[in-house]
C-alpha cells in the first residue's frame, strides 16, 4: 500500500531478518549490528507489558500509553522542556499523567499514529500506517488521496512537529507534498491547516497557489482559513482580475454582500431573520445557496426550518456541482441525510469527478470507525449509520402510505393503537436509541406529546389523533431508514398485528375476543420488557 510503504524510509534501521554485512567494513557491519539490536531491544519497552518499567503516562483517545520519560526527553526537545516542568494534569499511581489533547491543542492525534511516531522515539524505525486508521471503507478507492489517508497524514504531522522530530517532519511532509496535487480542494484544507500552524512555509506556499487556482466559494475561506492566509488568497485572488470587470465586480460585490447577511443569519440559528433579508434583498434561498451553507455549517434544526420554508430547491447544485446531500454526505450527520433525504433529495446525484453521496461518505470513513461496535442499548456508529441510510435508500422501494386511520377512528380503536405506537417507540428508544431520536426528530413526534388536562373530550380526541399521526410516521421513518432495527421491534411487538386487526370488519363480539388477546398479549410481552429492562439495567 502506497501510504504505508512511504512512511517506510531510509530514516529506518534494518529488521534483524533483513541486516546483511556484505560488502561493508567490519567496523560498520558491527556498529549498524549493535544499533539494530539496541532498537530492537527498546521496542520491547512498547511492545510486551512484561517490560513496562514506564514512569509516565500519555491519555491518547481515552487510552493510556505508558512512556519512559527519560528516552523522551533524550530523543525530543519538547518532552526534555515538558518533563522539567514537573507533573502532567494529574498523577496516577505515581506516575505523571498527560492528556494529548493538551500537549497537540491543533488537532486531534490518534492512538495509532501517536503509537507510530512513539515507535519512533524508542526504536528510530518508522512503522507502517494501519489500514484501519489511513484507509478508507471504499472498496473501489486507491487509498493514495482519500479522507482518512490525509487525515492520517495530518495527525503525523502535528505530532511530529509538536514533538520537534525533524526527520519525521521532513518525511511526513513529502507525503503532504505529495498529496497536494491529488486531494478534492475539501481535502486540502486540512493540509493547509497542518502547514499554517507547523511553520512548513514550502507546504503552505503549496496550498495557497492551488486554492487560489480553484474555483473554492469565498465563504469556504472566510469560515475556515486563518485570517493570515486568508488574507494572501484574497490579494493573489484579486490580483487575478481584469480592470474590464470592475463594474461587474461591483454588481457581485453588493449580491455577495447580501448573500453573506443571509449566512451570518444562518450562523444564528436565526431562520426569521433569514425571511426578512430574503424579502428585503430579492434574493432567493437557492441564490444564496443557503441550504448548502446550512447543511454544512448549521444546527440541524435550522436545516430542517429551512427545508419546512418549501422554497429551496433540494437538488440545486453549487458552483462546484455539489448538491446539499453532498454537501451533508462530508459533514456526515445522519439528521441532516434524513431530512434532506426525507425531502426528495436524489441519492443517485453525482458529482462532476462521478462521485455519488454515498461514495463521498465511504471515502470519509475509516475501516476503525466503520466496523466499531456497540451493544445493543447504546447509541450506533454514526460513520456507518450515514452510509447505511444512503445505501438503503439507494435500493429502496417507495413506501406504501398507511391509510388505515381516519379521523372518524372511534376513542377505543385510537386509544388502542395510540398505545401500541407508544410503546413500539418507548422500546425503540431503549433498544436503538440514537436511530430513535433520528426518526422522532424527523417525524417531529417529540413536538406532539398529549397533555389532557383542563381540555375537552373533543379536544384530547384530536391531540390523540395528531399524535397517533407523528407517531406513525415515526414508524415509518424507522422502516424507511433503519429496517434492521424495525425488524428486530417487529419481532418483540408480535401483538402489533393482532393490534390491526381490531381495525378490520368483525361482529361487537369478535372484536371484543380480539381487544381481550390483545391485552393479554400486551400485558405479557410489557412483563417481558420490564424484566429485560432489570436485568440489563437500561434506562428511557
Amino acid at each position: 500500500m502506497e501510504n504505508g510503504n512511504e512512511f517506510s524510509s531510509s530514516l529506518s534501521f534494518a529488521s534483524s531478518s533483513d541486516f546483511s554485512t556484505a560488502g561493508l567494513e567490519p567496523s560498520i557491519s558491527l556498529d549498524l549490528l549493535s544499533l539494530n539490536r539496541l532498537s530492537a531491544s527498546l521496542e520491547i519497552l512498547l511492545l510486551d507489558a512484561e517490560y513496562d518499567y514506564s514512569d509516565a503516562e500519555i491519555e491518547v483517545e481515552r487510552i493510556p500509553v505508558g512512556v519512559n520519560r527519560c528516552i523522551l526527553a533524550a530523543r525530543s526537545e519538547f518532552f526534555h522542556e515538558l518533563f522539567k516542568k514537573g507533573h502532567g494534569s494529574s498523577v496516577k499511581e505515581g506516575k505523571p499523567k498527560y492528556l494529548m489533547s493538551e500537549l497537540v491543542p491543533h488537532w486531534r492525534i490518534g492512538y495509532e499514529a501517536f503509537m507510530v511516531v512513539l515507535n519512533y522515539l524508542y526504536t528510530g524505525k518508522v512503522m507502517p500506517s494501519q489500514p484501519e486508521v489511513s484507509t478508507c471503507v471504499d472498496e473501489s478507492c486507491v487509498h493514495d488521496a482519500c479522507g482518512p489517508a490525509v487525515n492520517y497524514a495530518v495527525e503525523m504531522m502535528y505530532a511530529s512537529a509538536t514533538f520537534q522530530i525533524k526527520e519525521l517532519v521532513m518525511l511526513v511532509q513529502r507525503r503532504l507534498l505529495n498529496f497536494v496535487g491529488k486531494v478534492s480542494m475539501d481535502d486540502i484544507i486540512p493540509i493547509l491547516m497542518v502547514a499554517f500552524h507547523c511553520k512548513l512555509k514550502t507546504l503552505l506556499s503549496h496550498c495557497v497557489q492551488i486554492i487560489v487556482q480553484s474555483k473554492i466559494d469565498d465563504v469556504i475561506f472566510e469560515k475556515q482559513l486563518p485570517y493570515e492566509v486568508l488574507s494572501d488568497v484574497n490579494s493573489l485572488r484579486n490580483k487575478s482580475k481584469q480592470d474590464d470587470e470592475l463594474d461587474s465586480v461591483e454588481v457581485d460585490h453588493v449580491k455577495t454582500k447580501r448573500i453573506r447577511s443571509i449566512h451570518k443569519a444562518l450562523d444564528l440559528d436565526d431562520v426569521e431573520l433569514v425571511k426578512l433579508l430574503l424579502r428585503e434583498s430579492n434574493i432567493s434561498l437557492d441564490a444564496a445557496s443557503a441550504l448548502h451553507y446550512a447543511a454544512a455549517y448549521c444546527n440541524p434544526k435550522v436545516v430542517n426550518e429551512l427545508l419546512n420554508l418549501q422554497n429551496a430547491n433540494v437538488n440545486l447544485r453549487n458552483s462546484r456541482g455539489y448538491t446539499v446531500l453532498h454537501i451533508a454526505a462530508r459533514r456526515k450527520d445522519p439528521l441532516v441525510l434524513i431530512r434532506l433525504l426525507d425531502q426528495g433529495a436524489s441519492v443517485l446525484d453525482t458529482t462532476r469527478d462521478g462521485q455519488r453521496a454515498v461514495t463521498i461518505c465511504r471515502r470519509l470513513t475509516r475501516p476503525k470507525d466503520y466496523n466499531k461496535t456497540t451493544d445493543r442499548g447504546q447509541e450506533s456508529n454514526e460513520d456507518r449509520l450515514c452510509i447505511d441510510v444512503l445505501e438503503r435508500e439507494m435500493c429502496r422501494n417507495p413506501l406504501a402510505v398507511d391509510a388505515s386511520f381516519s379521523p372518524m377512528m372511534v376513542v377505543d380503536e385510537l386509544h388502542m393503537k395510540l398505545l401500541l405506537l407508544e410503546n413500539r417507540v418507548a422500546m425503540a428508544r431503549v433498544l436503538f436509541p440514537l436511530e430513535a431520536k433520528l426518526a422522532i426528530q424527523t417525524a417531529q413526534a417529540d413536538t406532539t406529546e398529549v397533555n389532557s388536562s383542563d381540555m375537552s373530550t373533543e379536544q384530547v380526541k384530536r391531540l390523540q389523533f395528531m399524535r397517533l399521526q407523528t407517531l406513525e410516521k415515526t414508524v415509518e421513518k424507522g422502516r424507511r431508514f433503519f429496517p434492521n432495527c424495525s425488524e428486530v421491534l417487529d419481532e418483540l411487538l408480535v401483538d402489533e398485528k393482532v393490534g390491526t386487526l381490531l381495525l378490520d370488519k368483525g361482529t361487537p363480539e369478535e372484536r371484543m375476543m380480539k381487544r381481550k388477546r390483545y391485552m393479554e398479549l400486551k400485558d405479557d410481552l410489557m412483563k417481558a420488557f420490564d424484566k429485560d429492562m432489570a436485568e440489563k439495567k437500561w434506562n428511557h
